[in-house]
């Protein structure tokens, strides 16, 4: 496979880091004297990083919780704590007990910077309910083929610190920046929205377990049915990055590499498999009748119903059903990569595939089948020689999909 995707998805990626984005939006604002600052998710560090520089001098008091392994140097005034994802552990639970009660002794003058970014409804965690009940919903609905708007839904009604109730515990104002990972950017969605009103509804919390067959008991049901914040005072909401920025810096890298770059979508979202099957089936219709290299871009965030036991996650999924699309096809490369350098349970970004994959896999006597119906698209990909493996790439907007067709 040529490089040239490798390129592409690094300058994207890079791209989409948020540090930059951070200090451009916090050096527009007059944000005062002996701040705290709170920063929270995958993109923590960097996020931090940018408040730093922009603030000069100004934080008396810092707190970064990201995910096991994402956790860097930060200046002094940073503690920095890392938990679990995306399943909270007793970290999660302990260390956003210190940052509530951080944040509860600030006083009404005072004034708080909450950065936001995805993984932190895993991460930013006090439940209402015994940790173990949580671990077990949380891993319920991760397995169902639930979108991240259901899954956090229920996630924000589970919590004390979710669905705007950290927001209502603090008595100073808050200024939040957000780094999305929400197809819309819907603030309530995002990190399960622990500053912002909810415009989910319990009606549709009990209806979510509904459509996935799922049954916690009477305990759950009941505490679902209980209201959350409708409406927040003393917060004002920035996006710093998202989805958006993500494709549109992989079609500008895809240009200058002598592409014709086309973003699909920014919005792709369904069964991962499925998805995967139409990705496949576009870029060999599109090769027929290319009269010079092009890109088909896509991003969003996909799902899978974990039927089997294997191991992977949604990019390597997609990536193995395009694979089987393109199969003996030459000129085509797909890749489909977490901008978070993450996907699923796994320490792959993704995947990346070619004509020459599947007959790779029947060479080593390989039922590509075998193993997308186990569920265990990291195993396949990794026979094939298509993991994508970045580590922890300091931002977390989505995932990024690339179809690259040379005629």
């Amino acid at each position: 496979m040529t490089d040239c995707w490798q390129e592409i998805l690094n300058f994207a990626v890079k791209s989409a880091n948020p540090e930059e984005k951070v200090y451009e939006a916090i050096s527009k604002e007059s944000c005062g004297d002996n701040l705290t600052v709170i920063s929270a998710g995958k993109a923590a560090c960097s996020m931090a990083r940018g408040a730093y520089r922009a603030l000069n001098g100004k934080i008396k008091t810092g707190y970064v919780l990201t995910k096991y392994g994402h956790g860097e140097a930060l200046p002094k005034v940073f503690a920095v704590r890392e938990a679990a994802h995306p399943v909270p552990d007793e970290n999660s639970v302990k260390y956003s007990s210190e940052i509530l009660e951080l944040a509860q002794g600030l006083e009404k003058d005072d004034k708080l910077i909450f950065l936001i970014s995805g993984g932190a409804s895993s991460l930013f965690e006090k439940p209402l309910v015994p940790l173990e009940k949580l671990k077990e919903i949380t891993d319920a609905l991760l397995k169902s083929s639930a979108d991240i708007n259901e899954i956090n839904t229920i996630r924000k009604r589970l919590s004390a610190v979710k669905g705007g109730k950290f927001a209502k515990a603090v008595k100073c104002g808050i200024d939040c920046y957000i780094l999305s990972d929400v197809i819309g950017d819907r603030l309530d969605v995002i990190a399960s929205g622990p500053c912002c009103e909810d415009r989910s509804t319990s009606a549709e919390a009990i209806s979510i377990l509904k459509k996935y067959n799922l049954d916690f008991g009477k305990e759950i049901t009941d505490i679902l049915q209980r209201k959350t914040p409708e409406s927040i005072s003393g917060v004002n909401s920035h996006i710093v990055g998202n989805i958006k920025t993500l494709c549109e810096s992989a079609a500008k890298k895809a240009s200058e590499l002598g592409y014709n770059s086309k973003i699909i979508t920014t919005c792709l979202s369904g069964e991962a498999g499925e998805q995967g099957k139409i990705i496949g089936k576009q870029a060999a219709e599109a090769l027929k009748t290319a009269k010079e290299p092009l890109a088909l871009i896509y991003g969003g965030e996909t799902t899978v119903t974990v039927k089997g036991k294997g191991k992977g996650g949604r990019n390597q999924e997609l990536a193995l059903y395009a694979a089987k699309e393109i199969d003996g096809i030459k000129g085509v490369t797909i890749f489909s990569a977490g901008s978070d350098g993450t996907d699923g349970p796994t320490d792959a970004a993704g995947g990346v595939v070619n004509g020459e994959t599947v007959k790779k896999l029947r060479a080593l006597n390989l039922n590509i089948d075998f193993f997308l119906k186990n569920n265990d698209s990291y195993n396949c990909l990794k026979k094939a020689g298509g993991l994508i493996i970045t580590g922890p790439t300091g931002t977390n907007v989505n995932d990024l999909t690339v179809s690259l067709i040379n005629p």
